[in-house]
């Protein structure tokens, strides 16, 4: 796994997008602090929808040094929570300014799933994780799903023997505003 990882951190650092296996579905990602690179994920979904695209963090210290006003209660629930879970968060600082809608929130997920935190911990720093697949079309759960458009648009393709064990859908979304109002948006 640890030269997989190593290549991914390679494409990553240079500005390059990766297609790789999450706890859910297969994701195209890149360094959320890269404008360039997160402007190139746009392009290959051709979609501009700041709400599609969130960042996996490996921590909760990883989540609040790209989140300064998360209620405290979003992290109780990301920690009891037993699926996948995105909490759109408040205050979002330090990513690329198109992963950041106009209200300001950030969509964050700590993935438990072993590919993805050994890359981000190696990383140390929040990758973008957007469905793999052309906005409006299908969601790709495997890598065999993924379009041939999405795979040739990419520039490093994960081996799908780092997949895990997905849940094969997306994850669920719950919104959390600054004094800890609650909003489920996909469960």
């Amino acid at each position: 796994m640890q030269k997989t990882v190593d290549k991914c951190i390679e494409v990553l650092r240079e500005g390059g997008i990766i297609l790789y296996p999450t706890d859910t579905v297969w994701g195209i990602g890149c360094d959320a602090t890269n404008e360039e690179a997160v402007q190139k994920v746009y392009k290959l979904k051709r979609s501009e929808d700041k709400r599609s695209m969130l960042c996996l963090c490996y921590n909760a210290d990883m989540v609040v040094r790209y989140v300064n006003r998360a209620p405290g209660i979003a992290f109780e629930v990301m920690e009891l929570s037993d699926k996948p879970l995105t909490a759109i968060l408040p205050g979002a600082v330090g990513v690329a300014d198109s992963l950041i809608p106009d209200e300001g929130t950030l969509g964050v997920r700590i993935p438990q799933h072993d590919f993805c935190q050994a890359l981000l911990r190696k990383f140390g720093k929040p990758i973008v994780s957007t469905s793999a697949n052309i906005s409006g079309e299908a969601t790709a759960p495997r890598l065999k799903d993924v379009a041939r458009e999405i795979i040739d648009g990419v520039d490093y393709v994960v081996h799908p023997r780092f997949e895990g064990k997905p849940t094969l859908k997306p994850s669920a979304i719950i919104a959390f505003g600054e004094s800890g109002e609650v909003s489920i948006i996909r469960n």
